[in-house]
């Protein structure tokens, strides 16, 4: 009897509760609508009225993979501040980018949480501005022009192992260049930052599939998902009876095991003796074993978090370079001009079309770079929001952040994107287009060129400046110089802007998830 009472009274609690949220919910989302829209402390900046009341809308957009073409039409229509959700505000302003990534240098947003690498922080998920001071003491020596020129051997190695694999085709077959750009930029990075090399490539030629770039081309799509999915569903969604989705999940895993595999292989070479300390041409897995983030206590990084800097890096310089390769490559094929002009500039310094000149003698072209600074600036392959956080007292003011006028509260998180600060249309005259020319200095005033490279922030801004960006134009360089000295590059029909429209998710990618190109041998 006892227990029929309890299931009564249980039956009659959950009866009620139910109630109680279908009556007061309406209550509750129209009482948080007229606080956002008439008595917030941001109800005041322009913006979507929807957008102001939940977060949803613009997670909408995100999950269209259409957030960064959605907030810039908000800037063509609101103006260069925008409110994008109840405590999120995005600007389009130079003065104001410069004010707070580099003036106030404001920490990042929980936004990053959802790049964890082995469940545990990486320069790039490392929030707080001071923490990540400490993390870039111990990986930034390594990415110095200086240092990262010594490895151009390897570079140049990886690339003509590209160029053979492009010669054996001859042009009558097309290559995905997404993927094929994906595993030799494992091979690069493998050997800048673990001093090993892996043979993505090979692997590729060979039709086998190479676990490391799958994990690193899926980790992002599971970081995105992580994030939106409650942290109790993650292992339930896990065990979906799906073998692809199942490497999806464990793409994560997959990198950890590869990095600590090279992590305890190179410790027991060190102590063998058979890698010298003190190389000056160290990977950044050796330097990291080095550093003591804690110079009090002089305490070697911890293994878990060298693991989690290797597995970031390796993520961070693989997917972005190969997808801007394989858009600079994808206008070269439809731009019969670009291309003839670059045969004319590259066949004077590579007289023989497999000596890649120095990286030295690449940036004095001045076609070439003019060609890869608006492939960075159409095509820069992490174009979204740059999210921080207001924090409770700043220099500029002690209650909260002037943004062009606006008070903000401490705790907005603010962001711009490299999206719409290429695509300002007083700075970039038609902004859409692809024209290399406009960097040169015989087509442009100095005034004009310092403007637009003050606008030109394809690797972010201020103290969190992605710490690659000089690996980056090595290689760019490098392999657009080795691809069109040999090759005539042409897109097949079902390359064209209907396929190659950019699609993000942070990071950017072509709506047919594809990028199938040809490649002509050239004749000397």
């Amino acid at each position: 009897m006892n227990t029929i009472s309890t299931l009564s009274d249980i039956g009659s609690f959950v009866y009620n509760l139910l109630i109680s949220f279908v009556l007061f919910a309406p209550l509750y989302l129209l009482l948080n609508a007229i606080y956002q829209l008439r008595l917030s402390p941001l109800s005041s900046i322009p913006g979507p009225w929807y957008a102001a009341i939940s977060d949803l809308w613009l997670f909408s957009h995100a999950l269209r993979l259409q957030q960064c073409k959605t907030i810039h039409s908000l800037f063509a229509r609101y103006g260069p501040v925008v409110r994008i959700g109840p405590n999120k505000v995005a600007f389009c302003d130079l003065s104001t980018t410069k004010n707070v990534y580099i003036a106030q240098k404001f920490d990042k947003s929980d936004y990053y949480k959802s790049l964890l690498t082995n469940n545990n922080d990486h320069a790039m998920t490392t929030l707080p501005h001071s923490q990540h001071l400490v993390r870039k003491k111990g990986y930034i020596p390594h990415y110095v022009p200086a240092h990262i020129n010594l490895f151009q051997p390897e570079v140049h190695d990886s690339t003509c192992e590209l160029v053979e694999m492009l010669e054996l085709a001859g042009g009558k077959k097309s290559f995905e260049c997404l993927d094929l750009f994906r595993h030799l930029m494992v091979d690069i990075m493998s050997m800048t930052i673990y001093g090993f090399h892996h043979g993505a490539l090979r692997n590729l030629s060979l039709g086998i599939e190479d676990p490391l770039s799958m994990a690193v081309y899926d980790f992002p799509k599971r970081g995105i998902i992580r994030s939106v999915v409650p942290v109790w569903a993650w292992d339930i969604i896990c065990k979906i009876p799906s073998w692809r989705w199942k490497q999806l999940c464990d793409s994560d895993r997959i990198m950890a095991e590869f990095v600590s595999a090279r992590l305890y292989e190179l410790r027991s070479q060190i102590t063998a003796g058979k890698v010298q300390d003190d190389d000056e041409r160290m990977s950044l897995l050796q330097r990291l074993l080095k550093y003591r983030p804690n110079t009090a206590s002089q305490e070697c990084m911890p293994d878990q978090d060298i693991i989690s800097e290797g597995m970031g890096h390796t993520v961070a310089g693989v997917d972005t370079t190969s997808t801007t390769l394989a858009y600079a490559l994808w206008e070269v094929s439809r731009r019969l001009d670009i291309q003839q002009r670059l045969h004319a500039e590259l066949d004077q310094v590579m007289p023989n079309s497999r000596a890649i000149p120095d990286v030295s003698t690449l940036f004095k072209l001045p076609f070439l770079t003019a060609v890869v600074k608006e492939a960075l600036r159409v095509y820069g392959a992490a174009p979204s929001l740059l999210e921080r956080v207001i924090p409770e007292s700043t220099d500029a003011t002690n209650d909260g952040f002037d943004l062009l006028g606006y008070g903000l509260p401490p705790g907005t998180v603010v962001g711009t994107q490299s999206w719409s600060s290429h695509r300002d249309s007083v700075v970039f005259p038609s902004p859409d287009t692809f024209l290399p020319d406009r960097w040169l200095e015989t087509h442009t005033d100095p005034s004009q060129l310092s403007l637009m490279h003050q606008h030109l922030m394809p690797f972010g801004a201020g103290s969190r400046l992605c710490g690659g960006q000089n690996l980056a134009h090595l290689v760019i360089r490098v392999v657009i110089a080795a691809v069109v000295r040999n090759f005539d590059i042409v897109s097949p029909p079902e390359t064209n802007d209907i396929s190659m429209s950019t699609k993000d998710a942070f990071v950017i990618f072509p709506a047919s998830m594809r990028c199938n190109l040809k490649f002509i041998p050239r004749q000397d």
